[in-house]
């Protein structure tokens, strides 16, 4: 993962467009060291030999929201009560060399912190440092990546990552990024049995159709992967019902929602967005002949939002006009300025949910006075079909 282009940031980082950007003299001078570094994919094999007397696999997603807060996350993924027992962790936005995460290897130190197998894979070389308040942080990335992992308890082979279609051009606005949203896909042997596990973070800034279709490319190489085996999907689909491609679009998308009524939208749309709003991707998924809605906890969301959120209204003032947050704190004002969205999800094909332990949202993560992460974790306890 280590590498030389950050001398060149400041010269790509003058570009406004990726089309400007990639017929640039330096882009291509620096093209085939990009493309190594985004084609990589990190794999250690820590896990010590293990057994289980289970009768199920325990899987938890979580957007961990860069590895900020490491340390309180390492704790949380070993020694919570339902998460700990995990045989399987599907985790997205895990920094490596981001001075927002104190220029650490997030995958490398929950791996050696926990003694777990990992495959990690960037989807991003940053070209600054972040978004929101981000780059105010003192000092300097080192290798400025950004990407998705899986970790597990048991043996990780074939592991590989299949880069996404952008949802919108990353190098205008604030953040600028080379890259693309990228799927982590390994093989698990299990001693239930062997399944193919995939960490799958969908675009946020894009709209409801871009994301089906980041699903059906997803599901499209899993068709093509051999032998045939069960498939566990999980992570951050961002299923917010918003076309956020542009901040127009979700201006636009948030006076409909209020016209059609604050608490209505919240209760039958937020929490279940793919009743209408997000239905194309769901409907991908049961094309495929895959499942999600015993996989998942009804009607319990994994994002909560507060006008008085600093963290993120900065994160949304880079691409939000200003005058959009009094729209927002007068449209939230009934529900005591709060809303919740549903936006991480298990989907799988010949699996089966163990009755004795149905799927979770854990809240409980989180210290009194600040968040871990801006998701809640999921998890599922799961049997291999047939």
């Amino acid at each position: 993962m280590d590498h030389e282009l950050r001398p060149f940031f400041p010269e790509l980082s003058r570009f406004n467009s990726t089309r400007a950007l990639l017929a640039s003299a330096v882009y291509k001078k620096l093209r085939s060291e990009i493309d190594r570094v985004l084609r990589t994919v990190v794999q250690e094999d820590l896990a010590p030999e293990v057994t289980t007397d289970g009768s199920s696999i325990r899987a938890t997603a979580w957007n961990v929201e860069r590895g900020t807060h490491l340390g309180p996350i390492i704790e949380i993924l070993g020694e919570h009560s339902l998460i700990g027992g995990s045989d399987l962790y599907l985790l997205t936005e895990l920094d490596l060399g981001m001075v927002r995460s104190h220029n650490r290897h997030v995958a490398r130190e929950i791996g050696q912190a926990l003694g777990l197998n990992y495959a990690f894979a960037p989807c991003y070389i940053a070209l600054n440092k972040g978004s929101g308040l981000e780059d105010q942080v003192p000092g300097e990335n080192v290798q400025s990546l950004h990407g998705n992992a899986l970790f597990s308890r048991y043996p990780l082979r074939d592991a590989h990552s299949l880069s996404l279609p952008n949802g919108k051009d990353l190098m205008r606005g604030k953040e600028k990024r080379l890259g693309s949203q990228c799927v982590v896909i390994a093989t698990v042997d299990h001693p239930l049995g062997s399944f193919r596990a995939v960490s799958l973070h969908l675009d946020a800034q894009s709209s409801q159709q871009h994301r089906g279709r980041q699903m059906k490319i997803v599901l499209d190489h899993l068709k093509t992967l051999s032998p045939s085996l069960p498939v566990l999907l999980g992570g951050d689909w961002n299923t917010s019902t918003y076309n956020s491609s542009r901040a127009v679009y979700s201006i636009l998308g948030y006076c409909r929602r209020v016209l059609m009524g604050v608490n209505h939208v919240i209760d039958h749309h937020y929490t279940y967005p793919d009743r209408w709003f997000e239905r194309h991707l769901f409907r991908e998924l049961k094309r495929y002949g895959y499942h999600y809605q015993e996989l998942n906890e009804p009607g319990v969301c994994s994002l909560h939002y507060h006008v008085e959120d600093l963290a993120a209204n900065n994160r949304m003032g880079d691409w939000v006009p200003a005058w959009c947050f009094w729209f927002i704190n007068w449209a939230l004002e009934k529900n005591n300025g709060c809303c919740s969205i549903k936006l991480d999800w298990f989907a799988g094909k010949d699996i089966a949910v163990n009755s004795d332990h149905p799927p979770r949202v854990i809240p409980d993560v989180h210290p009194e006075d600040y968040m871990l992460s801006d998701h809640d974790p999921i998890v599922l306890d799961f049997v291999l079909a047939g």
